[in-house]
């Protein structure tokens, strides 16, 4: 079953997680690995990749439901992204949503409800009921900056995301760069 499921790890960054604002630049990123051990060290391949910010302006496209740029509103777009993504793609048997924010699994798997951005976690957790439809879905949480590099991975991505650069490629990034 290793090789049959996808594991997708999500992240979420911002600047200033203070008072925050519609303002406050945030950003998301997921990378998905195929052939992942779930150890940290590496192990597989990654098939896709993507990275945004959050946008917090219903005028815009790609707008979620988020009202502000915040940690939680970049963790729980991470999650929706990858989620679109799956139904996009066609899924797999398995997928394992990875992430370093329990607080932000909780939510989109319907387990807490969200006392702030209820539009961005109901859009979440209708899209993690389609996927569930569709495939296995499940969430796990990694602990977030011990050296994981795949979660190291997403951290980058959302990062670079919420300071407006590209992230570097695969092949000259290592892992605990931002």
């Amino acid at each position: 079953m290793m090789n049959k499921t996808l594991h997708i790890y999500v992240d979420g960054s911002c600047e200033e997680n203070r008072n925050v604002t519609a303002a406050t630049p945030a950003g998301w990123g997921f990378a998905v690995v195929r052939g992942d051990s779930g150890l940290g060290r590496g192990r597989g391949e990654i098939i896709h990749e993507s990275s945004g910010p959050v946008i917090t302006d219903s005028d815009v496209s790609g707008f979620l439901g988020a009202e502000v740029g915040s940690n939680n509103t970049a963790e729980l777009s991470a999650i929706a992204h990858a989620l679109r993504w799956i139904l996009e793609s066609g899924g797999e048997n398995g997928i394992v949503l990875r992430a370093d924010s329990q607080y932000a699994l909780n939510i989109a798997s319907g387990n807490w409800k969200a006392k702030k951005n209820k539009a961005l976690a109901q859009r979440i957790q209708a899209l993690w009921n389609e996927v569930s439809t569709l495939c296995q879905l499940s969430g796990e949480h990694v602990r977030a900056h011990r050296g994981h590099r795949w979660n190291e991975r997403a951290d980058h991505l959302a990062f670079r995301a919420m300071s407006g650069e590209d992230p570097l490629p695969l092949q000259f990034w290592k892992p605990g760069n931002r």
